[in-house]
């Protein structure tokens, strides 16, 4: 059995990730969102928010589970005996900074191998941090994120 993890602090979760994660679905038996629980960084949403907030979207997904995640990737691959990890490119910005982050965990771990999947070109300016600042400024959001999350985003936007 192939099992991936497919990581990231999905905060929010846009169209691009959710394409990353709905095509990993397809060629994985099993893949597990990993969502980072990064306390250095501020959030828009909790970690138990994103996590609830990814679960209802891939809810049709039988072999997706999605679990939130602190400290090394390579130790809850480990943990959940994972073999791949699951990247979405958008740009070679992104291939560079991926690159570093695939070189550490083989170095971490040699028995893991980090898959890269390249955006659909529709979704590669996209960006949880762009959403956030769209969304902060008034801008509609429709089509960047999935539509049953814009009222959660904006009543976070709206409450800050």
């Amino acid at each position: 059995m192939k099992k991936a993890i497919c990581p990231g602090s999905f905060d929010p979760i846009t169209n691009g990730h959710l394409d990353i994660i709905e095509r990993a679905a397809r060629v994985f038996d099993e893949l597990i969102v990993g969502v980072l629980v990064n306390p250095e960084k501020k959030n828009l949403f909790s970690v138990d928010e994103r996590v609830e907030q990814i679960k209802s979207l891939v809810r049709d997904l039988p072999n997706v589970r999605v679990k939130k995640f602190s400290g090394l990737l390579v130790d809850l691959m480990n943990k959940e005996e994972a073999g791949v990890i699951v990247k979405g490119l958008r740009a070679f910005s992104d291939f560079e900074y991926e690159f570093q982050m695939a070189s550490m965990n083989n170095k971490l771990d040699p028995t893991k191998e980090t898959m890269f999947m390249m955006t659909k070109a529709e979704y590669c300016y996209l960006s949880s941090s762009s959403v956030k600042q769209v969304a902060m400024f008034g801008g509609c959001i429709k089509g960047l994120v999935p539509d049953q999350i814009i009222p959660d985003i904006m009543r976070k936007i709206n409450s800050k």
